[in-house]
């Protein structure tokens, strides 16, 4: 009865979870996330700026998240490198703190990542005086201003400055103040109200700047840590003092004035690191000044993960024309729709009359001489009628239409894509891996995808249900494997690395299979497969302004399928047919596989050789990276350069055992006796265990991919032997994961910029501050667009 029951339910989920369905809900989701991003920017502005410095929360393991934007983490090397780009162009490199001691520690921390040889002194023995740093090749000057207190002495560098020319001016100035006066006041409610009069009187000055301007909110103290001479800077003077900043900055009329919030939230995380209770923990710093980097230096480097206070790339001529393209295609569909609909009305006029196989049988009828006095009755009945001619128009003007609505529909999904991950329209946030955020939905999804299982209508190995289930979980793993970031972690990078050759081994035991048994070489054929593999990556090349190779798995396996199909389709061409007929052909065959393999080494072995290949014009284009780079393919390339053939030997040796009737897969029973299907199960389950083994043993990428590229067959073929050698196993298979396998390779491609985002270096956020709905809205969004994506081409 449960298994009843459970049957219903999933018949259930599948008779309402369609293509018509899901493009119903794709439709939904699209429209309510830009309406609901559109509210939120009127809010809180689309200013990555704003968001950077005024919110965020900790991420995996205690890392800060900046409220909507990703923070790039700043070496020395890349902060030497924004400053000299900067200086490079033209411009100085002038940035002044003024305020306090917690200040001065913030200008210490920044010039001590500039320049690590810098000689940091203590903070309490430093003399309250003005410091300064410079260096001339980076046009680069650093200043601290003692001023503890709001008064006349803050207000004379802002004097000064106003004063003289703009060019002088610093570009940014990083000030605050508030546990000096009061520490000096004993916490006076008057100190309090000439707190307020005086940064009132400060804040026009402020204004007229014109450069960056942030002023830092007040850290919290931790109370047990403090001098007892520090015992009157507490949280609740700190919390009135942050308060009065707040009612006065707000009335700050250049938009180039900031509250610098972020900060307090880190440091307010990062209490226990505190030494003195006063001053910032090492961690907080290290915190606020990347921060700092990343306000002044994202806009000028564009790093990929780093889009806080980073504007969208400019768009190109070729944007600006597939777009246009688009545009024309949307025109043209709704004209068409509209022409639909006018003309809808004459085929009422006759519908009612006659169905189409009274009309098909008038014109059989019509073209036989024979039969010219019977079919009078039927002609004065039916002379009004449309001829078959005008159906074969009809046809056509339906197929125009549907080309066109196809267009426009994809265009509008392109639109999203760019959206999405071109502007700042939509968040973005970064990767932070944590054993819970990538296990835990691993779990859920198998655990949905084994409680939809059903009986298929294959029993031989690799039937196609099986194949789609296969790359249903591999593809909704290695989805939770790049939003979590988890390729930090060398076992789960490898288990990634099987599936990926596990993916492209199917890949070429599929296509050697189809040319094996039927025989098609035909190029028709080939251009169906190179249409279903690349027309999605041609479209989001042309609309995200990428290189063909970003979408490096698409590049890769329409690579390995010209291979196979030059493989099969050379002279002799040999099939199963012809194998059978002359067996020589089986030799042939063998020799083909020795070759390419010999091919694929001295490949492998010669860089030279490999450039002159995928170096040569015109097809050059395809392998290369924006920088003009062979590098990307190159790895990719020789880190699975044998699971392809794999595949195709391990279909030819198939097809051997069972043409010697070796195994028999035509029913529910067992490939093997008792006996050797428990070898086999044992020597399977030692392939896995082996191969998890390297895993955790292996703590070098670089060595891992090497020695993989060798032994990555293992666990493949174990797998492949558990999952079929029971005819029980054999013949049932997870519907849930199959129907993710049937979408598998447009759910790869779109999650490049509706999953991931910034180049799939960070994560779209669609519901900002809430990470987990924000993972299911995203993925359930990424899902509906990919069916979309599937049905319409």
């Amino acid at each position: 009865m449960n298994e009843d029951s459970g049957r219903n339910s999933s018949d259930y989920i599948v008779h309402h979870f369609n293509s018509h369905n899901a493009k119903k809900i794709a439709t939904i989701l699209v429209f309510s996330l830009i309406l609901y991003h559109s509210v939120l920017h009127v809010g809180y502005g689309i200013n990555s700026c704003k968001w950077l410095l005024s919110d965020g929360r900790f991420q995996g393991y205690r890392e800060w998240q900046p409220y909507g934007c990703m923070l790039h983490t700043y070496s020395k090397m890349d902060s030497r490198r924004c400053l000299r780009y900067i200086a490079y162009w033209g411009g100085r490199n002038y940035i002044v703190f003024i305020g306090d001691s917690r200040i001065r520690q913030l200008y210490f921390a920044f010039i001590n990542l500039i320049n690590a040889n810098l000689e940091t002194p203590v903070i309490d023995t430093v003399v309250h005086h003005d410091l300064k740093v410079e260096e001339k090749d980076l046009n680069l000057k650093v200043e601290f201003l003692w001023r503890p207190v709001i008064n006349e002495s803050m207000f004379t560098p802002y004097q000064n400055w106003l004063s003289s020319d703009i060019s002088s001016r610093p570009q940014v100035v990083v000030t605050g103040s508030g546990t000096w006066t009061i520490k000096s006041s004993n916490a006076s409610l008057k100190a309090l109200e000439d707190y307020k009069t005086n940064l009132t009187r400060l804040l026009p000055n402020m204004d007229r700047m014109g450069c960056e301007i942030l002023w830092v909110l007040q850290d919290p103290v931790n109370p047990e840590k403090l001098d007892p001479s520090r015992s009157m800077i507490s949280n609740e003077q700190i919390d009135l003092y942050n308060k009065a900043a707040i009612n006065v900055l707000k009335y700050a009329t250049s938009p180039k004035v900031h509250i610098w919030s972020s900060s307090r939230l880190v440091s307010q995380g990062y209490s226990d690191d505190q030494k003195d209770g006063l001053h910032m923990g090492q961690t907080a710093l290290n915190y606020a000044v990347q921060i700092l980097l990343n306000m002044y230096c994202n806009d000028q480097m564009n790093h990929n993960d780093g889009t806080c206070c980073s504007d969208p790339e400019p768009i190109t001529n070729i944007q600006i024309l597939t777009f246009a393209f688009t545009i024309v295609c949307g025109i043209l569909a709704v004209a068409s729709v509209f022409h639909q609909f006018l003309t809808s009305h004459n085929h009422r006029r006759w519908q009612p009359l006659v169905n189409q196989e009274e009309i098909e049988l008038f014109d059989n009828q019509s073209n036989d001489s024979h039969n010219d006095v019977p079919i009078r009755e039927s002609q004065m009945h039916l002379s009004s009628l449309p001829s078959s001619s005008s159906f074969r128009t009809k046809d056509s003007e339906k197929s125009y239409h549907e080309l066109l609505t196809s267009l426009a529909k994809f265009g509008l999904l392109m639109a999203f894509f760019f959206l999405c991950d071109r502007t700042n329209f939509f968040m973005k946030e970064n990767k932070y891996y944590t054993h819970t955020s990538f296990f835990l939905p691993v779990a859920y999804v198998f655990a949905l995808g084994l409680f939809f299982t059903e009986e298929s209508r294959y029993t031989h190995v690799l039937h196609r249900d099986q194949t789609d289930e296969w790359k249903g979980y591999m593809q909704l793993i290695i989805l939770i494997y790049h939003i979590t970031g988890a390729s930090q972690i060398v076992p789960i990078y490898l288990l990634i690395r099987v599936m990926v050759s596990a993916y492209l081994f199917l890949s070429g035991y599929g296509h050697f299979t189809y040319f094996w048994h039927t025989g098609d070489f035909s190029l028709h054929r080939v251009w169906k497969v190179l249409f279903r593999l690349n027309i999605l990556v041609i479209f989001l090349c042309l609309v995200m302004s990428r290189p063909y190779q970003f979408y490096y798995f698409v590049p890769l396996i329409t690579f390995w399928f010209i291979t196979i199909y030059a493989t099969m389709s050379s002279f002799p061409q040999v099939t199963s047919s012809s194998a059978e007929v002359n067996p020589i052909h089986h030799l042939y065959l063998i020799l083909k596989f020795v070759a390419l393999l010999i091919v694929i080494s001295v490949l492998y072995m010669s860089e030279v050789f490999f450039e002159k290949i995928f170096l040569t014009r015109p097809w050059k284009a395809l392998f290369v990276t924006t920088d003009d780079s062979i590098k990307e393919w190159e790895f990719r390339w020789k880190l699975d350069r044998y699971s392809v053939p794999a595949g195709m030997v391990f279909g030819y040796f198939y097809y051997l055992l069972k043409h010697f009737h070796i195994l028999d897969d035509k029913n529910h029973s067992n490939l093997f006796s008792r006996r050797i299907s428990l070898m086999v199960v044992v020597s399977s389950l030692c392939g896995i265990i082996g191969y998890a083994s390297f895993a955790f043993l292996c703590h070098n990428k670089d060595d891992c991919n090497v020695i993989h590229a060798y032994i990555f067959f293992i666990p493949v073929i174990s797998y492949i032997c558990l999952r079929n050698i029971s005819g029980l196993l054999r013949s049932r298979y997870s519907i849930f994961f199959a129907w993710f396998g049937r979408i598998s390779l447009e759910l790869f491609i779109c999650q490049y910029h509706i999953w991931l985002a910034a180049d799939t270096h960070g994560v779209l956020v669609l519901i900002p501050s809430f990470p987990v709905l924000n993972e299911l809205k995203t993925g359930c969004s990424e899902i509906t667009i990919t069916v979309e994506f599937h049905f319409t081409y």
